[in-house]
Parts: C-alpha cells; structure tokens; sequence
C-alpha cells in the first residue's frame, strides 16, 4: 500500500501551536541534535524542507520503508531491530495508516532512536508504544520531537520510562502541547513530581489531548494540586485515569473535588486503586453536586470506602443530572450501606451503570438492590459478583426483572455461592436461567446488542468466573 499525502501536515500551526524555536534545540553525547529553526524547519540533520520531506516520503510503500530503515540503521551504526523489520513487514497500510509501532520492552539508545526518524516519518501509526523502552534523555528528547514534527500518531505509551531526564520531560511537554494529533497519552508507573508534574501541566493548559492515563504516577501531594490546578481551566481532556496514586481521602480528595466543581469537559474520572475513603467521597460528591454537563463515569472500586461513605452520596444521587456509571466494587459497604442508597438510587434519573462487585453483600442486600430495579427504568447493567448473594437474594432479583423493563445485564458469579439443599440448588439454577432470559429480553426490547456493556473489571488480575447476562 503507499502512503498518501498528509493533509494535517501543515496544522501544526494551527490554533493554539506555537511553532519551535532555535532555543529547543536537543542536545547530545554524539553532538546529534533536534533542532526546530524557524524557517528550515531542520530534523535531524535532515535539511530539505518540512513540505519537501512529506512529498519525497508521500508514496513510500512499506517495503521501501523498511528498505530505508535499514540504511538509516546502517548510517547510525546500530542493528535494525528484528521486532521493527518483522512489524514493517507483517504491517498492512491503509492510506499511509498502520495500526501500531509496539516497542515496548525495546532498548532504545540515543541512536536507534536517531534510526527509526525514517519510519515516523514515512508512516502515521494510530498507536506508538514505547513502554519500557529504557529512554534515556537524549534518545528520548529526540524520539519526541519527531513524533511531534511529523505528528506520527494519535495515541503515545510512554510509561516506565524513569530515565528520561529534564530534556525528555521538556520534549513530552511540548509533544502534548503543540500536537494537533496525539489524542491519548500514558505515562503510568513513573514518578510524576516536581519537575515533570511542572511541564505536564503547563503543556495540558492549551494541551488538545482527550484521554490521559497516569497511573502509578506517586501524584499525591503538591503534583496533584499542580495538575488539577491546569485542568480547572482544560476544555480538551475527556477522561482522566489516575489509579494507584495513593490519594487520600484530605486534601487530595478535596483538588478532586475542586476539579469537579471548574471543569464540565471532563467525562471519565477513574480513580480506583487509592484511599478516597468516606471522607474523601464526601468531597467528590460536593464537586458531582454543581456538574450540569460534564463527568458520566466515576470510577471508584477499592478505595477503603464503607457504609458511612453512602450518607454523602445518598444525599447527592436524587439531584445528580449527568453521572451514567458508577463503580464502588472492592469496597466494604456491605447490607447497611445497600440500605442506605436504596431510595436515593430510585430519585435518580441518570444512572445506568452500577458497579458492586466484591461489596460484602448478601441476600438482604440483593433485596434492597431488587426493590430498586422495581423501580428503575433506566438502570441497564448491575454488577454484583463476588458476594454471598445465594438463593434468597437471586429470587428477589428474579421478581424485580419480571417488572423492570430497562436492565440488561445482571452481572452474577458464573459458579454462585453453594446452596447444601438439592432443592435449593436446583431453584439456583432455575432463577439464574429466568434472570438471564429477562435481561435479554429488555436488550432486545431496549435494541441493545449483546456485548453493548464493557464489564467493570473485579480487580486487573481477577478471576473471569462471571456470568454477564447480556
């Protein structure tokens, strides 16, 4: 397949991008440099003009790309990777588009990245995968610039990269913010502090990025409040995942909620993983209280919250206009904090996704849960795996859905807690058939495909013993 012109070429310019100057210039052990003067445009030691590359490169076919790869291999003194020859090869082209560039794992030096300008710049990727690719800061300053001069792709893994240094931050700063391209970026399991959490957030005030993932990113503390501090202002980002941060349930629970109260773009909030706790949901519901538009998904699943944390949101959930999915799996709420959101849940009128997977329920709970599906009629998926919901509790679920019209996916244990009695084991298995026939029942009726519902996960390495009902 050839690559075709590329129309975004001349956006980088756009609104919003600054164009780089000589004082960026990118140092290195090998005097190699990545310059970006005003008027040539130089990358590399390339000194054709910017237009002039995208025309010579427009109608390259893989095989040339690979061709060229290894003479630029040849020209930097190292080996063509056989993982990069193999994709090259491997790879189908679709309009100068191919699908990813995975060098994850990859050892990168300063010159393999010098080597791999020729592909970046031949190709677009929709996905560049870079993780663990032990980036050290000249090679990784360089890597970015050109990701960001021939904008080579729409989503950047960049996480456990620790070595990247002050120059490969300062790239990566001004990557997310001059690229009209890149709309997802993860830079997870690497310390996000001091210098680094400075750059990102100043980048992410005029940055167009709308999914960004910074997990294990230690941003407790000061690099939170630095990054929330950009993000009030933000109308770009989407979704923001930020698990395993160790975030408290003070005053990081209280940016979030501030965070909450400033921005209506942001439509994903993850944050499982860390120590929100009853306090720190309090504060995340003051800030749920003034979104009119804005955050449809909050994530929440294992952040030390119990039935106490249900008396905030059950004061938040009847005048909550906006927010669709709600995750609280992996918490200890328990009978009595089911109990405490039972009516509030009925007062909702937008909520569709609820997560309560590993919640230490029982079949007292699974009533509470069956009087508000009775009442709902506009709940679509309900996920109560990994509790001691046994046949008590699955009748009542069973009489709730000959009534409810809107669920249709009832999220139970694929192998449900063990009754002793014959009978009561083969009531089990006649209410879980009927709970899965109704549930189909209201996806066909409500025109939801099976499959129409991503599951909420039990934990990243948790048991696949679930049974989805539609």
């Amino acid at each position: 397949m050839t690559r075709c012109s590329d129309k975004d070429n001349d956006e980088q310019t756009d609104d919003g991008a600054e164009k780089p100057s000589k004082n960026q210039k990118k140092r290195s052990k090998g005097g190699k440099h990545v310059s970006f003067p005003p008027d040539e445009q130089i990358v590399s030691g390339f000194a054709e003009h910017r237009n002039t590359d995208r025309k010579a490169d427009s109608c390259l076919t893989l095989t040339e790309v690979t061709v060229a790869y290894q003479q630029s291999c040849s020209k930097h003194q190292v080996q063509p990777r056989a993982h990069i020859l193999h994709q090259l090869q491997q790879g189908v082209c679709v309009g100068g588009s191919v699908k990813c560039l995975d060098l994850k794992g990859e050892r990168l030096d300063h010159r393999s990245c010098e080597a791999l300008e020729v592909v970046l710049k031949s190709l677009h990727f929709d996905f560049i995968n870079l993780q663990a690719a032990q980036l050290e800061e000249n090679g990784a300053s360089s890597l970015l610039d050109m990701i960001l001069y021939y904008e080579s792709t729409t989503h950047l893994d960049i996480s456990d990269n620790s070595s990247m240094g002050t120059s490969g931050w300062r790239a990566l700063a001004h990557l997310i913010k001059q690229s009209v391209r890149l709309s997802r970026l993860d830079v997870c399991n690497v310390p996000v502090v001091d210098y680094p959490a400075q750059s990102l957030s100043k980048a992410l005030l005029t940055s167009r990025l709308t999914v960004l993932h910074l997990h294990n990113a230690q941003l407790s503390g000061m690099p939170l409040y630095t990054l929330v501090g950009a993000l009030k202002s933000n109308r770009a980002l989407q979704q923001l995942h930020l698990t395993n941060n160790l975030l408290n349930s003070y005053q990081d629970a209280l940016q979030l909620g501030d965070l909450l109260r400033y921005n209506t773009t942001l439509q994903t909030l993850e944050l499982s993983n860390n120590a929100v706790a009853d306090a720190g949901l309090e504060e995340l519901c003051d800030g749920l209280r003034w979104q009119t538009a804005g955050l449809k998904v909050l994530l929440l699943r294992n952040n030390q919250i119990t039935a106490k944390g249900m008396l905030p949101l059950a004061k938040a959930l009847p005048v909550l206009k906006v927010l669709q999915v709600l995750d609280l799996g992996e918490n200890l709420l328990g009978n009595e904090g089911i109990q405490v959101i039972r009516e509030p849940l009925m007062l909702n009128c937008s909520l569709l996704q609820l997560g309560l997977a590993q919640a230490n329920i029982t079949c007292e709970g699974a009533v509470a849960l069956a009087e508000f599906l009775a009442e709902s009629r506009q709940i679509q998926q309900l996920d109560v795996r990994q509790n001691e919901v046994k046949v008590g509790g699955q009748m009542a679920l069973c009489l709730a859905l000959r009534i409810n019209r809107s669920l249709a996916s009832l999220e139970l244990d694929h192998i449900p807690p063990q009754e002793q009695d014959e009978f009561l084991m083969e009531t089990q298995t006649r209410l879980l058939s009927e709970i899965t026939q109704r549930c189909l029942a209201n996806a066909r009726r409500s025109g939801l495909a099976a499959g129409t519902f991503e599951t909420l996960p039990i934990d990243a390495d948790g048991p696949a013993d679930s049974m989805t009902t539609a």
